[in-house]
């Protein structure tokens, strides 16, 4: 099998096992609360501690594998994921679960950007956008798959399984890496900038876990508050500090290039509306129609599915009509497909809500491949570890800032009534709220040149080294 396809494939699988994993345990934690003897609504720890790591640790990971080596580093990332998978499985009580968590979280922060720089250091420019496309399908496929397979395997089987899944997986994942993965690492890595890993690591924690908890009865809304607030503080003080470090953690400089500024702050909006997808789909079929978690999970798939047939699809339409093109025309469509969802009642067949899915699972999969392409294409190899890092802060962020606008706009809502219920109908609502925030990203998207991202699309020149691998600067 040739290298860019392969290469993807193997970092791609990786990262389907960390999106699943990250999803899955949800439907599980009533059953996991029972035979744990703890309270459910303390036993969110387990998730929210997982996202505690992601916060703190991703922004470290590009320098990780500058130092230490790409390949070594995503290998060590497999190692850690899966043995703490095996130790949350064994867990007998919330403190060790929770503390399994926290390094299951390390070993995620470590696989998505290093992960990601991997394809960027070992496949020609030319061949991003395909080889980019496999990393939107776990992103997509995981959230949806993971509560169905996770009510299943805990009803079927016994929760702990959930986790021990993730073996086999994990085995092979680091058999395929050390055969295939190439140990890139930069000649000359300054120190590590630890004022900045810490102000980072405060400040997107408190954004992250804010956001995440908001609205969803975790915590009071005033402390789910305030975390953003001390958070967005803190995140301030970085940016005052990684303006006068000569080697920050995660360099600002980054956004003055323009396809990579879009990418971010374009992406991050759009990523706002379809973050929240996973979240109220789920709860509008269970709660609003009254289906099984299973049925819901079974008529969710359906937007995955459609992601796996953009993964074919996308470089012949970035090549026909241009990346702009494309980017600007298919957020009005995306955005379209994330407001039909409201649209849904108990009496739409099922043969529409699954076709509706589908599509608008396509064409949300081909704005993710389109922007993370995008964010590289004028960037040099030297950068490539701090942009794999900063895009990975934003895009979990964002996601969690969806997540938080959707349950905003649902306890708003049955706030505003005096009632305890959630209506179907604020589900519409929620649905044309996310679709709005999603739409809004054209504003950054349709200041792009025309000739934006050239360099994915484009044919190497025919005097190019055959052998010449990595983008360039």
């Amino acid at each position: 099998m040739r290298r860019e396809i392969l290469v993807p494939l193997i970092v791609a699988t990786a990262l389907f096992m960390e999106n699943v994993d990250s999803s899955v345990i949800a439907t599980s934690l009533p059953e996991i609360s029972r035979d744990l003897g703890v309270d459910p609504i303390a036993l969110k720890l387990a998730l929210t501690s997982y996202l505690l790591s992601l916060a703190v640790f991703i922004p470290i990971s590009g320098w990780m594998a500058d130092k230490f080596g790409a390949r070594t580093v995503f290998r060590a990332a497999i190692a850690v994921f899966t043995l703490s998978s095996i130790a949350c499985g064994f867990a007998q009580g919330l403190p060790d679960l929770v503390l399994y968590r926290i390094v299951q979280g390390i070993g995620g922060a470590m696989m998505v950007p290093v992960g990601r720089l991997v394809i960027l250091r070992m496949i020609p420019k030319h061949e991003l956008v395909s080889a980019l496309a496999w990393l939107a399908v776990p992103a997509l496929i995981g959230p949806m798959i993971g509560p169905p397979l996770g009510g299943f395997i805990t009803t079927y089987f016994h929760w702990r399984w959930i986790f021990w899944i993730n073996i086999p997986i994990g085995i092979l994942g680091f058999v395929l890496v050390t055969k295939y993965i190439e140990d890139i690492r930069e000649d000359k890595v300054p120190p590590l900038d630890v004022v900045g890993f810490i102000l980072s690591g405060i400040g997107l924690t408190g954004l992250a876990f804010g956001f995440t908890t908001v609205g969803q009865e975790l915590l009071p809304l005033w402390l789910s508050a305030g975390m953003i607030v001390v958070g967005a503080i803190t995140i301030y003080f970085y940016v005052r500090h990684a303006r006068v470090h000569p080697a920050p953690l995660i360099d600002l400089k980054l956004f003055s290039v323009q396809t990579f500024r879009a990418s971010v702050i374009g992406g991050s909006l759009f990523r706002v509306g379809v973050g929240a997808m996973p979240f109220l789909l789920p709860l509008m079929f269970q709660l609003g129609f009254g289906l099984s978690p299973l049925q819901s999970g079974l008529l969710t798939f359906a937007g995955a599915a459609g992601a796996i047939l953009m993964r074919f699809t996308v470089a012949p339409i970035l090549r026909r009509f241009g990346i702009k093109r494309v980017l600007v025309v298919n957020t009005f469509i995306a955005a379209s497909f994330v407001a039909a969802a409201g649209l849904f009642t108990p009496a739409t067949p099922y043969l529409i809500i699954i076709a509706v899915l589908l599509v608008g699972g396509f064409f949300r999969s081909l704005q993710f491949s389109t922007l993370n392409s995008l964010a590289f294409a004028d960037l040099g190899t030297s950068t490539m570890s701090q942009a794999t890092s900063l895009t990975s802060v934003a895009q979990q962020i964002s996601v969690s800032a969806g997540v938080a606008v959707a349950a905003i706009v649902l306890e708003s809502l049955r706030y505003a009534r005096g009632g305890h219920e959630i209506l179907l109908s604020d589900f519409s609502i929620g649905f044309f709220a996310v679709a709005a925030c999603s739409a809004a990203s054209i504003f950054v998207l349709v200041r792009l040149p025309i000739d934006a991202g050239t360099a994915l699309i484009a044919p190497p020149p025919p005097e190019a080294d055959s052998t010449e691998r990595g983008p360039q600067a």
